[in-house]
């Protein structure tokens, strides 16, 4: 690969005067003179302008699987651009990639979700998710079931609608939002909402939380309850054992959709293809995205169940709803090949059997350190909360957010991307990430630690709390 010049300080200049980077502070961004500007990559490790190797311990933003730099996906998307660059799924018009991808994911998702609906994004998804199902219900002869129940601090993209069903609250104080027809209840974060109880009690909990408002706004009212397998954005929140059956058996007792929103935790990222898979239920729709192509191109998709399709060809009725690079046939070719990469270095099983269970006794080793509440993995996703009294779920200033910045900015300082969502720091490395890198990681997030130990120390109370929570 050629390593080309790059002009970084002009390239900052322009990026504050004419580029609007995603779900940023501009005034922090223009104090700081610019973004960090990223160059290149290979492997699991970014480049930024300024020559540092960093290690990606978020595998992009939680989409890179098979990791940068692979020649084979990016000969694949110039062999399609030759052939055929572009055409729309409009006009009853279809390509061979994405009719080719549709089957392949059917073939993945196996059982009754055989129909496969193409995005560009994961919030695009999950606005096609929402038109879907009210939809349906309406073609169904139920046009009074709109209600979506979804979970504080969940997250289900940007958009107008998938910023309502997401649960942020301070996403929601943008834009008057959540819309209409919305409903948020408890999630099963243990450490800060069910510190101290038995697992089973808090998964039972949580579960009839969502029971109780369906019978609050009326069973007859709802069309589908929407959650992540574990919520990836919301801090790497992941279910206490038996959560997933009860909710699941809450949405067939009272007839509602089940929606699993797999944008982070599909293709792999659990140990299996999809996280229903890995938890044991089964939806209804599911959505997804990033792992898709490993983020080589902006794609998207939207599974649906046999039994929804038959409805919708039984009305003769046009489904309103798509978009212009729905099935785009270079996006939906790289998918495809991105796919094979992941079967045929067996990268599911890696993360199941290897890599994964590498990953979470490394980060175990964490549990001893001072700052550390809690440590927590599936497959290759994970958690370190940060408290201020060891043995508490106590958070420094008495707030949450406080203490997960300064760890973040002391673990990128090391040469190593990490997130910090309120008091964690979060992490998604690549599938293909080596052991190697793993107790790297680790090495650097105990270094950070240690760093951060005085800091927080003497950390007074914010007048401004930084959150990330980017999907």
């Amino acid at each position: 690969m050629t390593v080309r010049n790059y002009d970084i300080p002009a390239l900052r200049k322009q990026d504050i005067a004419h580029h609007l980077p995603a779900q940023a502070n501009y005034k922090l961004i223009q104090d700081l003179g610019g973004s960090r500007i990223i160059t290149r990559a290979e492997g699991s490790t970014i480049w930024d302008g300024d020559g540092h190797a960093i290690l990606d311990g978020m595998a992009g933003l939680w989409c890179v699987a098979v990791g940068y730099g692979r020649e084979e996906l990016a000969r694949v998307a110039y062999e399609q651009m030759l052939e055929l660059p572009y055409y729309n799924s409009f006009f009853r018009t279809a390509t061979v990639p994405a009719v080719e991808l549709a089957t392949k994911l059917a073939g993945l998702l196996g059982g009754e979700l055989q129909h496969i609906f193409f995005n560009s994004s994961g919030s695009e998804s999950n606005d096609t998710v929402f038109r879907l199902v009210r939809h349906y219900w309406t073609l169904k002869g139920q046009p009074e079931r709109q209600i979506f129940i979804s979970r504080r601090n969940s997250y289900h993209g940007s958009t107008v609608a998938g910023a309502s069903l997401g649960g942020m609250a301070f996403m929601h104080a943008q834009g008057c939002l959540p819309i209409p027809g919305v409903e948020h209840v408890m999630q099963p974060y243990g450490f800060g909402e069910g510190f101290g109880e038995e697992p089973e009690a808090f998964a039972a909990r949580a579960a009839d939380d969502i029971e109780a408002r369906i019978l609050a706004v009326g069973p007859d009212k709802v069309a589908a309850f929407i959650g992540e397998p574990v919520q990836g954005a919301g801090g790497v929140i992941i279910p206490p054992p038996g959560y997933w059956a009860r909710v699941e058996a809450i949405c067939r007792k009272y007839g509602i959709l089940l929606v699993a929103d797999e944008v982070i935790t599909g293709f792999g990222r659990l140990g299996k293809w999809f996280g229903f898979q890995r938890f044991g239920f089964t939806p209804d729709i599911v959505s997804m995205a990033k792992g898709l192509s490993s983020g080589y191109q902006p794609i998207s998709a939207t599974a649906v169940s046999r039994e929804i399709v038959a409805t919708l060809r039984a009305s003769d009725e046009d489904f309103v709803h798509g978009y212009t690079y729905s099935g785009h046939p270079v996006a939906a070719a790289v998918a495809l090949r991105n796919l094979e990469i992941i079967e045929r270095e067996g990268l599911v099983d890696r993360v199941a059997r290897d890599i994964g269970p590498y990953f979470a006794n490394a980060l175990k080793s964490l549990d001893d350190h001072p700052l550390v509440g809690e440590t927590r993995s599936l497959g290759l996703i994970g958690a370190v909360e940060i408290v201020a009294q060891k043995g508490t779920n106590r958070r420094f200033t008495g707030k949450e957010g406080a203490a997960g910045p300064v760890v973040r900015d002391a673990c990128i300082a090391g040469g190593l991307m990490v997130r910090a969502i309120r008091d964690s720091i979060v992490m998604c490395p690549p599938l293909v990430i080596t052991r190697d890198e793993v107790d790297r990681m680790i090495a650097i997030i105990r270094a950070a630690l240690d760093s951060a130990a005085p800091i927080l120390a003497a950390l007074p109370a914010p007048d401004h709390v930084e959150v990330e929570t980017l999907g």
